[in-house]
């Protein structure tokens, strides 16, 4: 420091918030020059401004004040020399000493290091940001990278969360608080990304959208986000991808697969990162029941980018700066199959089930999406970005499979002759299913968004939207059961069809906090109009969050909302095919009510969420699950309700560590107007769900890590095929499963490029759980209907080797 000047900590200025923020602190001396006082902003860093710090005098802790949303603070102090503490449960605590003179101001910029936070020499990792209205779950990104797991899927850390639910290890899917995976809305960098659309197995899907090596931050919203964010009925995923200051990468590869990245700032103006995965899941499939010969290849490359298109530094600094995202993804899926054997019934009526399959079963898809996220800061209170992308995918897919089947009684007497063998036959027939299916689409997003800090303590926001889409589809497909000496036709479409859609958005909102910052509020809402049937939507939302001056750290919120969801291609399209017309949003009201507490263990403290939700669905456009593909009614014969209660936990519960234990209850239910049996269960009700992801290590070596994750489902409802009136009147198998991953690290000190080489050992559904994925009905000899299981993967080891740089 030098007396009497300014103190700055950062290296270099990169957003023109900070600057703003800086220079309206400093024409604020010349104003108030005889009072002796501190002023400043505090930034992280990724040079953002970081609201609600406390800044406390160390000499006397009843000296303090908090960082207002726009990372400003002040102080008044007498003359002379202080220590001032700045804190924050999602930063390292830092202080700094000042020197003061008579009727001096001195302005600060106070970089605060993420990551962890000392508070009385204990460490605090990943816990979210106690002061923010923001009702998102924060999640480390190291976690996504370091969960155990089949594909390395991002998407697989979501179902840790509480209210978050799967099924199926080789599907990216998740279902929110009893919704199911089309009603999820994911953005990197607000830019909205998809999946495909023709996949009907997990197996074929390949990997999720978003890269883990590439993410700098996530934020996930179970239900009652703000205004502006869109318009889906269950939940938002946030994602920010890294903006690297110096050069970063990694090499990865195993039996899987593997992976490479690489980061860097190029220059003061440009930042850029290269990331690009490949799957090859074959030797995971080999585990499944049916045999055959699996090809799978799943390739992708994503490039983001980040400009600075200031000009002129020195009085400009980062007004200008553009995000642009491009990614490419390759998908080519093959099975031969050959056979299965599937036993199941009880241990007094045991059957067995051998199919013999002739035929193959292709998918290929090549997705390409691009988009860009360009802001400007008018002035230190004014802000406006301009978010625009675009995606084309061209999907095929081919099967053409035939199997022939035999059921059979099993001898459960182990003291007989024909001990588990097949004694009685209780039915021959022959599954056929041939599909010759084709797609293509193009999506177009486009959205102005505007902010404007009115004062201090009130944030003001708006925009419009533009969304386009254009499908083009050719259906040609059809199944045939011959069995008991019937062939029953399950179904068969063939159809061209052509969809052209536009959506138009808007919204607005107000965020206004207390000068304590013990009170927040945020309210808006959001309106939309789809052009394929002329639908105006009206979406107010609001939230309110109070944080106490208990000891223990406390804040509680409530959410109230309405959430509508445009009918989007699958919505559109019925069981046989066929686009729907007059198909109305589904929409649902949201009432939250949540709380957040510090609380202590073991010394270290813990965050400790609880939430209860009620949703009620109108509108509701009724579906089916085949696997992982959604049927839709194609109408709004329905009305729905979900509710329910989620907990969570997170903190060290070893020492320098992140752990979290979860647990969902959930109840939800439709009534169908073509029926008379009332409220039914939904095709997504998981009535209890229990996850964590628990990180261990020795404390002699923490190189040497251990990384668990485990989930636990009760069983989805299900009901043959086809009839109405049996929908989901039974329930499924529990689906539980747990990956263990064995790490160890070497520090490479003396090599020019490479710093750190891992070795890293997974062991795959550890139990070996036999986990039930769907059912095929078939029918025997006596005219019964009979559920086989279609079992997920077995247990598997997997190796991988990493290099970090």
């Amino acid at each position: 420091m030098i007396h009497g000047k300014l103190y700055l900590t950062l290296k270099r200025p990169d957003t023109l918030r900070i600057a703003t923020a800086l220079i309206f602190s400093i024409s604020c001396i010349i104003a108030a020059a005889q009072v002796t006082r501190v002023r400043g902003v505090i930034v992280d860093e990724s040079n953002e401004i970081v609201p609600s710090v406390n800044i406390i005098l160390k000499s006397d802790r009843s000296i303090g004040t908090i960082s207002n949303i726009n990372g400003v603070f002040e102080i008044n102090l007498s003359p002379g020399k202080h220590t001032l503490v700045f804190s924050h449960v999602q930063y390292h605590s830092r202080e700094i000493d000042i020197l003061l003179e008579e009727g001096e101001t001195q302005v600060l910029q106070v970089l605060m290091s993420s990551g962890s936070t000392q508070l009385d020499d204990v460490q605090v990792e990943g816990v979210r940001e106690r002061d923010a209205i923001d009702p998102a779950a924060k999640i480390d990104a190291k976690a996504a990278q370091n969960l155990p797991s089949a594909f390395g899927d991002f998407n697989k850390v979501l179902l840790t969360l509480p209210g978050v639910a799967g099924n199926n290890e080789l599907s990216s899917a998740y279902n929110v608080r009893g919704g199911n995976f089309d009603e999820n809305l994911v953005y990197v960098n607000d830019i909205p990304v998809y999946r495909p659309f023709l996949a009907n197995a997990g197996r074929q899907e390949g990997l999720s959208f978003v890269n883990p090596d590439l993410v700098g931050d996530i934020s996930f919203y179970a239900g009652g986000w703000e205004a502006k964010y869109g318009d889906k009925l269950s939940s938002s995923l946030n994602i920010d991808y890294k903006e690297p200051e110096s050069l970063e990468g990694q090499l990865n590869g195993g039996l899987l697969g593997g992976s490479a990245y690489i980061g860097n700032r190029i220059s003061e103006d440009v930042q850029y990162l290269f990331g690009a995965r490949h799957r090859d899941s074959r030797y995971l499939l080999n585990t499944l029941e049916t045999d055959g010969q699996y090809l799978p290849s799943y390739t992708d490359a994503q490039a983001f980018f980040t400009f600075d298109l200031t000009g002129d530094h020195s009085e400009q600094i980062n007004r200008t700066k553009l995000n642009w995202l491009l990614a490419y993804g390759r998908n080519r899926y093959l099975t031969l199959p050959a056979s299965q054997t599937t036993e199941f019934g009880s241990v007094s009526s045991n059957l067995r089930v051998q199919t013999a399959f002739d035929g193959r079963e292709e998918l290929d898809y090549d997705t390409y999406q691009s988009g860009f996220n360009l802001s400007h800061r008018w002035s230190d209170r004014f802000l406006s970005r301009l978010i625009a992308s675009g995606v084309y995918t061209s999907e095929r897919e081919n099967y053409n499979v035939e199997g022939a089947y035999r059921i059979c009684d099993i001898d459960n007497n182990p003291g007989s002759n024909s001990f588990n063998e097949c004694v009685v036959v209780r039915g021959i027939g022959t599954n056929f299913n041939y599909g010759r299916n084709r797609l293509k689409a193009q999506i177009y997003n486009m959205e102005w968004r505007n902010e404007y800090l009115l004062s201090d303590w009130t944030l003001l926001e708006a925009g419009i939207g533009y969304n386009k889409n254009i499908i083009d589809d050719e259906l040609n497909e059809y199944a045939f059961l011959d069995s008991a000496g019937f062939v029953t036709i399950n179904e068969s479409t063939f159809n061209e069809l052509a969809l052209n859609t536009t959506t138009l958005t808007a919204y607005t909102q107000a965020t206004i906090f207390s000068k304590d910052s013990m009170h927040a509020v945020n309210a808006g809402v959001r309106v939309n109009r789809l052009s394929y049937n002329e639908e105006l939507l009206i979406s107010p939302r609001i939230i309110y969050r109070f944080k106490t001056n208990w000891e223990k750290e406390t804040s509680f919120r409530v959410s109230i909302g309405k959430y509508s969801q445009t009918p989007f291609y699958r919505e559109l399209r019925d069981q046989s095919g066929e686009i729907r017309e007059n198909v109305k949003a589904q929409q649902s009201l949201h009432f939250i009510g949540a709380m957040e507490r510090i609380i202590t263990w073991w010394n270290r403290p813990f965050l400790f969420t609880a939430e209860g939700y009620y949703k009620s669905l109108t509108n509701v456009i009724p579906y089916d699950i085949d696997n992982v593909r959604l049927r839709y009614f194609a109408n709004n014969d329905a009305d729905a309700f979900a509710y329910g209660f989620d907990f969570r936990i997170n903190g060290e519960f070893i020492r320098g560590t992140q752990s979290w234990f979860s647990l969902g209850i959930l109840k939800t239910k439709e009534d169908i107007a073509e029926d008379d049996k009332g409220f039914i269960r939904r095709p997504s009700d998981q009535n209890i769900n229990l996850a964590f992801y628990f990180e261990d290590h020795l404390p002699s070596d923490p190189t040497l890590r251990v990384y668990v994750n485990s989930v636990f489902g009760s069983g989805y409802p299900l009901g043959p095929p086809n009839e109405i009136n049996a929908r989901n009147i039974f329930s499924g198998d529990e689906y539980y499963r747990i990956d263990m991953g064995l790490s160890k690290s070497f520090e490479l000190k003396n090599h020019k490029y490479l710093k750190t080489f891992w070795l890293r050992a997974e062991v795959l559904n550890v139990l070996g759980a036999d986990n039930t994925l769907s059912y095929s009905w078939i029918q025997d000899v006596t005219g019964s209907q009979l559920a086989i299981p279609n079992s997920l993967s077995a247990r598997f080891l997997n190796l991988r080797i990493s290099a970090d740089f």
